[in-house]
């Protein structure tokens, strides 16, 4: 994995360092930094705006406007809520408010202990298995409020283990 993040890093800088002041290539220039790193952070706006002479201030504009930028990381487990018209249909609210319960966070959050961030998405491509969630890489489909529930709740205790481990890992 560490290869596969460092050949992220190695074209996140070839990028920059390809940039020729070109209209136009800020967008793909903070895409390609989102890409690398999860999300947009000041020190990568400090960065681009360094290598391409725009100022910072103009950089965090473009960024903050577009909805596809993020200015602090997802958490471990990212849930999207399908909200395409099949699971619209069959009750894509129902689900995206139980998991506003369950977790306490609302659309484009992170839990305080980064565990979880919440998206709706337009469509996971999964119409036959409506309403639908992605956890991750998981798909979990034909959600009822209890089945969703005990999905969740799994995602939490594994959280919860896996801080457990890693404060045991740091004791050692």
């Amino acid at each position: 994995m560490a290869n596969t993040n460092n050949d992220k890093i190695k074209s996140f800088n070839l990028d920059l360092w390809k940039y020729d002041g070109q209209e136009g290539a800020l967008i793909p220039l903070l895409q390609s930094a989102q890409d690398t790193y999860g999300y947009i952070s000041e020190k990568a706006i400090d960065y681009i705006s360094h290598v391409t002479g725009i100022p910072a201030a103009e950089i965090y504009g473009v960024v903050t406007f577009y909805a596809q930028f993020r200015t602090k990381p997802l958490g471990k487990y990212v849930v999207k809520v399908c909200n395409g018209t099949a699971c619209h249909v069959n009750g894509a609210k129902t689900i995206g408010d139980t998991i506003t319960d369950e977790l306490g966070i609302d659309y484009d959050e992170t839990s305080d202990d980064n565990n979880f961030s919440l998206l709706s998405v337009a469509c996971i491509g999964c119409c036959s298995l409506a309403p639908v969630i992605l956890i991750n890489d998981e798909t979990y489909g034909r959600l009822t409020t209890a089945k969703l529930r005990k999905v969740v709740k799994s995602y939490k205790r594994k959280a919860k283990e896996e801080a457990v481990k890693e404060a045991e890992a740091e004791t050692v």
